[in-house]
């Protein structure tokens, strides 16, 4: 071909790939159909409703109660070695994670500290949902052995002990009192002794205490009830889109084609919906088991223990009708749901290092190679199915995953200890 005619082929060449690179960010060309606007739509934190009531507990929105929680989050003296509290597995800088696959309290737990923030808007709480409020949820690190450690009698204790702890607490639910002889220690879901001491107590002293702990766990909740979500660069991105632009300068080509996957072809829009990036539901999706652990049964055993809790919300502890706790009422007991996990928010994704619910994944990358191979788990089953999605593809979607991070819509002083 003669050089006259070839360089302007090669030029219209050129022309048609810059062109076509670019498309997405041309003013007024519609990159987006009708249905994927309204996926966009509908991840956008402009979509999240208010925060929802919870029934359950009548003071999950007193301001008192969530001064008092706040100031119960951060004591390390709700624990038996005086070095444990909420926040030193939900660290603030970290998101409210604590960076670790797996937690560590006054023990090694058998999983991952998943994330605070947005988790209000849940209707069930932990991996496997065996706790449906976030009071409840509260509770159980505070016993637990491999957490706080400590017991109900303790927390008495120390709180009827406690002059500022007395007074916020009987601000909130009224006057606090000691039953006479009360021993040092005591619960029923403790070792030999704590459940003799507690066996010891007549019927209604053991009353009184538990509703005294679960009104702790309710404070508690009133003050986690504050760590929301902020803006980041999708959600200015996603209000251009709706508004009908392309929103520029909002993404970068590569965002914007690792979001596209996200809603089409990755299929993550499937579980990880909604503004925060979770339907609050369980699945399989073939995770190895953490290293050490036999395979976790997940939901399956999760739905079973939250209907036996005696501070579930049909429980004597509650403040809820029976009307109103449809989602334990209503939740599905199912063979498919052994070894089905929580799906976790993704906002704020790029800060909660490591992932899944044995911390088995160091990475993003990972991740996204796990769901594209979409593997058989040890329990032989796996929602996902292979993506087959090319090296650059997924580049892309963990670009996209990286513009969900940006500082939380929470006013900086629930960010930090108060004075003690």
């Amino acid at each position: 071909m003669k050089k006259d005619l070839l360089l302007p082929l090669l030029a219209s060449i050129a022309l048609i790939v810059v062109v076509g690179w670019n498309y997405l960010s041309i003013p007024g060309v519609p990159a987006w159909s009708e249905e994927e606007r309204r996926l966009i739509a509908s991840l956008s934190l402009d979509s999240l409703p208010p925060l929802p009531l919870d029934p359950s507990n009548l003071v999950a929105d007193e301001p008192a109660a969530a001064e008092f929680g706040h100031r119960l989050y951060f004591d390390t003296r709700l624990s038996s070695n005086g070095q444990v509290a909420c926040a030193t597995c939900h660290k603030p800088e970290l998101m409210f994670t604590d960076g670790l696959a797996l937690a560590v309290g006054v023990g090694i737990g058998p999983m991952h500290t998943p994330s605070l923030v947005g988790l209000s808007y849940s209707p069930w709480f932990y991996w496997d949902g065996r706790k449906d409020s976030q009071w409840a949820q509260a509770l159980a690190p505070l016993e637990a052995k491999h957490e706080h450690a400590t017991d109900r009698v303790q927390l008495l204790h120390l709180i009827s002990s406690d002059a500022i702890y007395r007074d916020m607490y009987e601000n909130v639910f009224g006057p606090l009192s000691l039953p006479a002889m009360l021993p040092e220690s005591g619960t029923p879901d403790g070792d030999a002794q704590q459940q003799a001491s507690w066996n010891a107590l007549d019927t209604e002293m053991q009353t009184g205490i538990s509703q005294f702990f679960a009104n702790l766990g309710k404070a508690i909740a009133a003050y986690e009830r504050k760590i929301l979500p902020g803006s980041t660069r999708f959600d200015d991105y996603a209000a251009q889109v709706v508004a009908g632009s392309d929103g520029d300068n909002a993404l970068n080509n590569s965002e914007k084609s690792g979001l596209k996957l996200f809603i089409g072809k990755g299929q993550c829009v499937t579980c990880h919906n909604g503004p925060l990036f979770t339907n609050h539901e369980f699945h399989n999706t073939g995770v190895l088991a953490v290293s050490g652990q036999m395979p976790s049964m997940g939901r399956y055993d999760g739905i079973r223990i939250s209907q036996e809790d005696s501070f579930n919300c049909l429980g004597e502890f509650s403040d809820a009708s029976t009307q109103e706790c449809i989602e334990l009422r209503f939740a599905r007991d199912a063979n498919d749901l052994v070894g089905a996990m929580k799906t976790p928010t993704l906002r704020n994704i790029s800060e909660t290092a490591p992932y899944m619910h044995g911390g088995q994944m160091s990475d993003l990358a990972q991740v996204v190679n796990h769901y594209n191979d979409a593997p058989s788990s040890m329990l032989s089953h796996n929602e996902a199915k292979p993506l087959g999605l090319r090296i650059v593809e997924r580049i892309q979607l963990e670009d996209f995953l990286m513009t969900l991070s940006a500082p939380l819509a929470t006013e900086q002083k629930w960010l930090v200890a108060p004075d003690y």
